[in-house]
């Protein structure tokens, strides 16, 4: 008998990233942070000259970072226990835009701070990813959490009847970001875990 389903975001959902990313570069790299929504190609500086990092230089910062610093990135406030009182009536897997090879370590990264959750890895838009774990799963009903608007744009336009939340549990950037609730992608926005936990029981018990 199948369960609803909840497909889970990781960084800015559950776990914080924006901010160990900053203290690790401002502390270690020589590179100043300072970001305003998600354009990371304006957000990081050498710290010796004030020029902005080239394309290739900030892959290779993200890619250290995750590679070496997983464990800086602590729990959102209350994601934890969310997503495992959700895990009690649905089946819960997270979608995380990283490479296929840092799947396994994220899994781990989630278990060390009591998320045991199958992962998917995925690059770039979320849509077909998410359309092909529906399929695999054939849920009575699915919900998809995500802190990244165009992530709904692209669940909404491929899997429309797919109940989605606009939630980012980063205060450093949560004001920042576009907003798939008002562009009409996303059935809400809720940036706080203890007020999107009541809402999300709701639509798995509707």
């Amino acid at each position: 008998m199948t369960r609803p389903l909840i497909i889970s975001d990781c960084d800015e959902v559950l776990l914080h990233m924006v901010a160990p990313f900053k203290n690790w570069l401002e502390a270690s790299q020589g590179v100043s942070f300072h970001l305003e929504g998600h354009n990371f190609a304006e957000a990081l500086r050498w710290q010796a000259t004030g020029e902005l990092l080239a394309p290739p230089d900030i892959w290779k910062m993200l890619g250290r970072f995750f590679d070496t610093q997983m464990d800086s990135q602590m729990p959102i406030h209350g994601a934890v226990e969310g997503i495992n009182t959700l895990a009690e009536k649905a089946d819960v897997v997270i979608l995380t835009n990283l490479v296929d090879e840092r799947r396994d370590k994220r899994a781990e990264q989630l278990a060390a701070v009591g998320i045991n959750a199958r992962v998917f890895t995925n690059q770039g838009p979320k849509g077909p990813a998410l359309k092909a774990i529906i399929e695999e799963y054939a849920p009575t009903r699915a919900l998809f959490i995500d802190d990244l608007a165009q992530h709904h744009a692209s669940v909404a336009d491929i899997t429309p009847h797919v109940t989605r939340l606009h939630l980012c549990g980063e205060p450093m950037i949560a004001h920042a970001i576009d907003c798939a609730h008002k562009a009409g992608h996303a059935h809400s926005r809720i940036d706080r875990w203890d007020e999107a936990l009541p809402w999300l029981l709701e639509r798995l018990e509707d």
